[in-house]
């Protein structure tokens, strides 16, 4: 484990967002072995894995993707399944699938991707169904129009039985509107990557809670090295960090039972 993650917890440390896919006609080929290269220099124990492209309109097989890059890496890779809400019974065939036969942990929804509303009705009932299959919603949370924090806490509002993760925790410009968010839905989770204010993690904690803030990385695009230092940056207590960099996590995608 690296000196920056030991020095600050000591113990296990769960990334919640990183990305890989291969799309040779969009030039991207980011492989299980990336993830894990940028996990080991970080000191990341284990990290959450989800394409880039929604299915089943990505190409390929985006759920085959994801499963074999977990079996690659059993125990450090831990896959979400990217749908596209438009897809009705469709996507929550292949969520039911994801989540009973291949093992996945989660539900990851990209409203700027889909062009699905956070509250339109077939999102919402894609979210239910995640709820009742008991694991978490991780939603692209930022700046950009149909991912904004108070779109997705109609959401959040509509299926109360659901766990909402705000990943970016509002961006650039929205992070004090993910608050307010995660402080009036005891539903809502933030995660902090891509966010650039070490001390908005430290409001979050205080206002929110340490058990709803979460990190992640969003890498390997973004350095989960130079995420983990904005977390020892924001000053939270030992219990706190160690709640937001590792615990949550583990409670959240059920690692603990």
């Amino acid at each position: 484990m690296s000196g920056v993650v030991s020095g600050l917890i000591g113990l296990r440390v769960l990334d919640a967002h990183m990305h890989l896919d291969d799309l040779p006609e969009q030039g991207v080929r980011i492989t299980a072995a990336d993830c894990v290269a940028r996990m080991d220099e970080a000191g990341v124990d284990a990290a959450v894995v989800m394409t880039f492209v929604e299915a089943p309109q990505g190409g390929g097989d985006p759920l085959s993707r994801i499963a074999a890059a977990c079996a690659q890496y059993p125990g450090r890779l831990i896959g979400f399944v990217r749908l596209h809400p438009a897809y009705g019974d469709e996507a929550r065939r292949l969520l039911e699938h994801a989540v009973t036969q291949l093992g996945f942990r989660g539900l990851k929804l990209h409203p700027v991707g889909s062009l699905v509303h956070p509250a339109e009705p077939s999102s919402v009932a894609l979210v239910r169904e995640a709820a009742r299959l008991g694991v978490p919603v991780l939603f692209h949370c930022g700046d950009e129009a149909l991912c904004t924090p108070y779109q997705i806490a109609a959401l959040a509002r509509a299926c109360p039985e659901a766990t909402v993760i705000l990943g970016h925790m509002g961006g650039y410009h929205h992070v004090d509107d993910a608050i307010a968010v995660g402080e009036e839905l005891p539903n809502v989770v933030l995660e902090t990557s891509a966010m650039p204010y070490p001390e908005k993690i430290a409001e979050a904690v205080s206002r929110v809670g340490a058990e709803r803030v979460i990190f992640g990385s969003d890498g390997p695009m973004c350095s989960p090295r130079l995420e983990i230092e904005k977390v020892r940056l924001a000053g939270l207590r030992p219990g706190d960090a160690r709640r937001v960099l590792g615990e949550n996590v583990a409670e959240l995608l059920g690692l603990t039972r």
